[in-house]
C-alpha cells in the first residue's frame, strides 16, 4: 500500500483501474468500491439512498437545527448549498455560510494563490461551540436571531501581491435572508466566433471546433479540490503548486501552467492551447458583481459518440507592475458527460455531427469583477485529473481499452446562441 501512495500520479494517469492490478488488491473491499462507484454513472437508486442523498429524503429528515458550512473553493460547495435550499423549505433553524475556502480551509485568509484579507478567515470550532451551547445547553447567545445566510463576496482588492506571493483579491462578509439570491438578474453573456463574450445575441457566425485529444488532456490548474493527496493537506501551512507531491491545487489559481506542475507539459497559459475556446468581454467599464450558480447553455456537436464538455469562468485581471502578463484567476467551472446531456439517470449516447442544447450547471460563487478586468469564458473537454478523461468512444464507463481523438464544435449563431448565464446582483 505503500507504494501505491508513491504511484497515485501513474494510476491516475493510467485510469481506469482493473480488479487486481493495483496495490489495493491488498484491499479487496476499498478496491470493489472503488472500481465500482467510477463505473456506475446513471444517477439511479444507487446514488440515491439515504447516506449520500438528502434531496430525495427532505421527508425523513428531523426537523433539528443544523448550520451548513461550506467555501466557494469546497469539492462540498454544491451539495450543501443544495441541502440548504431543500431542507430550509420544510425544517426550521437552518443556516448556511459560505467563505473563501478550500475544503477544511476556513482558518485561512487565503485560497489557492488568491489572498481575501484578514477578514475572511474564521475559526470552525467557536462557531460550532455556541451553535451547540445555545441548542444543546440553552444559552442565549444571540445565535438563532443572525440572518440565515452569510456569504463572503470576493473580489474587489487592488490585485497587487503580497508578501507571500498571493494576489490580493480581497472581498467581505454579508449577511442574507435566502439563497439563492433572488434579486440577482439573470444576464446571458454570448458566446461569439472571434472569441468576444458579451450581452448581444449572436447572428450569423460560423461555430468554433477544436480536436479534443484525450490522451493531452487540459491540466486541472485549482478549483473546487477536497482530497487532492500529499502531506501538506494535513497541515496548516500556505500552499505552493507542486508541493509535496499533491495530485491537483485547491482553490483559485493563475490559469497558466508551470514547470512545477507534474500535470503540465509546457509553461503556457491554458488560453494558449489549441482545444481551449476563449471568450472574453471587452474590459469591463463598471464592476460587476456574480453571485449565485452560473448555468452554461451550449450548443455543440461531436464527431465521436460520448466526449466532455468543460467550462471554466475566470476573472481576468490586467498586467500590472506585480502581475506584467496579468493574472488569470479561475473563479468556477463546470463538466457535463455527452451521453448525459439529456439526463443524469439515464446514459444516452451522441450521433456523430447532431447538433444538441447542452446545459451545465457550475457551482455557485460570489465574486466581483472589478472595472478594468475581463469576464471569461473557457470551453474545452477535459479537466485533468479534477475529473476523469473521456476516451470519446462510448465505452463502458471506466472500462474502456482505447482513446480517440475528437472534434468537437461550438456553435454561435441565431439558431444556436450559446451563452453562460451569469447571476448578476445590481447596486442598491
Amino acid at each position: 500500500m505503500a507504494r501505491l501512495g508513491e504511484q497515485v500520479r501513474e494510476y491516475v494517469r493510467g485510469l481506469p483501474l482493473r480488479p487486481g492490478t493495483t496495490p489495493l488488491q491488498l484491499v479487496p473491499s476499498y478496491e470493489h468500491w472503488l472500481i465500482e462507484v467510477m463505473s456506475h454513472g446513471d444517477n439511479d437508486a444507487y446514488w440515491k439512498n439515504v447516506g449520500m442523498d438528502v434531496l430525495d429524503h427532505v421527508a425523513e429528515y428531523k426537523d433539528v437545527p443544523v448550520y451548513h458550512f461550506t467555501g466557494w473553493f469546497d469539492s462540498n460547495l454544491q451539495g450543501t448549498s443544495l441541502n440548504w435550499i431543500a431542507l430550509s423549505k420544510t425544517k426550521h433553524n437552518q443556516r448556511l455560510i459560505i467563505g473563501p475556502w478550500w475544503h477544511g480551509g476556513a482558518r485561512h485568509t487565503t485560497a489557492g494563490e488568491a489572498e481575501f484579507g484578514p477578514s475572511a478567515s474564521i475559526d470552525p470550532d467557536l462557531l460550532t461551540l455556541r451553535w451547540f451551547d445555545h441548542w444543546l445547553k440553552g444559552i442565549d447567545n444571540g445565535i438563532d436571531r443572525e440572518p440565515p445566510v452569510r456569504i463572503f463576496i470576493m473580489g474587489g482588492g487592488d490585485g497587487h501581491k503580497t508578501s507571500e506571493g498571493h494576489i490580493f483579491v480581497g472581498g467581505y462578509w454579508r449577511n442574507e435572508s435566502e439563497w439563492p439570491l433572488k434579486r440577482a438578474i439573470q444576464t446571458a453573456y454570448y458566446l461569439h466566433s472571434n472569441g468576444v463574450l458579451s450581452t448581444e445575441k449572436p447572428w450569423n457566425e460560423p461555430p468554433n471546433s477544436y480536436q479534443f485529444d484525450p490522451t493531452h488532456p487540459v491540466p486541472t490548474i485549482g478549483g473546487n479540490i477536497a482530497a487532492h493527496y500529499g502531506p501538506a493537506s494535513h497541515h496548516n501551512t500556505i500552499e505552493r503548486p507542486g508541493d509535496s507531491e499533491n495530485l491537483m491545487e485547491q482553490g483559485p489559481y493563475d490559469q497558466r501552467c508551470r514547470a512545477e506542475l507534474w500535470n503540465c507539459d509546457d509553461t503556457r497559459p491554458l488560453s494558449a492551447r489549441n482545444d481551449v475556446l476563449v471568450y472574453e468581454t471587452e474590459p469591463l467599464d463598471k464592476d460587476v458583481e456574480v453571485t449565485g450558480p452560473p448555468v452554461m447553455k451550449l450548443w455543440a456537436s461531436s464527431a465521436a459518440p460520448d466526449t466532455d464538455f468543460t467550462v471554466k469562468l475566470v476573472d481576468v485581471y490586467p498586467a500590472s507592475k506585480d502581475f506584467p502578463a496579468g493574472f488569470d484567476l479561475g473563479v468556477q467551472d463546470g463538466i457535463i458527460r455527452g451521453r448525459y446531456r439529456n439526463s443524469l439517470e439515464e446514459a444516452e449516447l451522441m450521433k456523430p455531427g447532431q447538433v444538441y442544447p447542452i446545459s451545465i450547471d457550475i457551482y455557485p460563487t460570489a465574486m466581483i469583477f472589478k472595472k478594468g478586468h475581463r469576464i471569461r469564458v473557457d470551453i474545452s473537454s477535459s479537466n485533468f485529473p479534477r475529473f476523469d478523461i473521456n476516451p470519446n468512444t462510448g465505452e463502458p464507463l471506466n472500462d474502456n481499452r482505447r482513446w480517440e481523438a475528437a472534434v468537437n464544435t461550438i456553435y454561435h449563431d441565431d439558431q444556436h446562441p450559446s451563452h453562460i448565464v451569469l447571476p448578476v446582483i445590481p447596486k442598491p
